[in-house]
């Protein structure tokens, strides 16, 4: 049994610790406009939106970095074996930061300008994407009051992907810098780079669930 435990625990933290990298890019950049809207910042065009109405952008950053650090922790499943009390504790803690980061999206994406680099394609995979996560988080939830704890992990592993999409985003824009060195500002571009990331996540989190349910179902 030992052995078993050992090499769930090896296997456990290889993922996190990729979940954790993909996080760190865009929690960096995060931190960086936090730092710059609570300590004062230059009204510009390009960051204008979030200097007139800060607390949306706030909300979905902070949310957005305890969303992504501490729910790649639900990814071992070692770890929510051995400490189920921190697992429900955390889950109900990622619920509402999952939320936070699901409703301050979608309100940022209908009130805020578009950037100059976005177009409508973006704007409307945003909002698919802000609802989709949305409502994984409710069914997620919902399948877990009820037991259900095989559906739970579904949803909740797909809230997750999406909201994973700002990590994969660094790699799927990667192509545009040689286009621009300054930033790109190739909207079709950039929405194809953007739309492919969620859409990859997902694929990777179905691939995630059905293996899951195979094993189950070997088991």
């Amino acid at each position: 049994m030992t052995t078993v435990a050992t090499r769930s625990r090896t296997r456990d933290w290889p993922i996190i610790a990729g979940l954790f990298v993909l996080a760190l890019v865009p929690s960096l950049a995060g931190s960086v406009r936090v730092a710059q809207l609570t300590g004062g910042v230059e009204r510009t065009a390009a960051n204008a939106r979030f200097v007139d109405m800060p607390a949306p952008v706030l909300v979905h950053i902070v949310g957005a970095v305890f969303y992504a650090f501490l729910g790649a922790l639900q990814f071992a499943p070692h770890l929510r074996r051995r400490h189920r009390r921190w697992h429900r504790v955390t889950g109900r803690v990622l619920v509402l930061c999952g939320l936070a980061v699901a409703l301050s999206g979608l309100w940022m994406t209908t009130f805020y300008d578009l950037p100059r680099g976005d177009n409508a394609a973006t704007n409307a995979a945003r909002y698919v994407v802000g609802i989709g996560m949305l409502v994984s988080i409710v069914l997620g939830f919902a399948a877990v009051r009820r037991r259900d704890f095989h559906a739970h992990e579904a949803w909740m592993i797909r809230a997750y992907a999406l909201a994973m999409g700002a990590g994969t985003q660094v790699f799927t824009s990667l192509p545009l810098i040689p286009l621009n060195p300054d930033g790109p500002h190739y909207p079709a571009w950039r929405s194809v780079a953007l739309i492919s990331a969620w859409v990859l996540n997902l694929a990777v989190a179905e691939i995630v669930i059905r293996r899951s349910a195979r094993s189950r179902a070997r088991a």
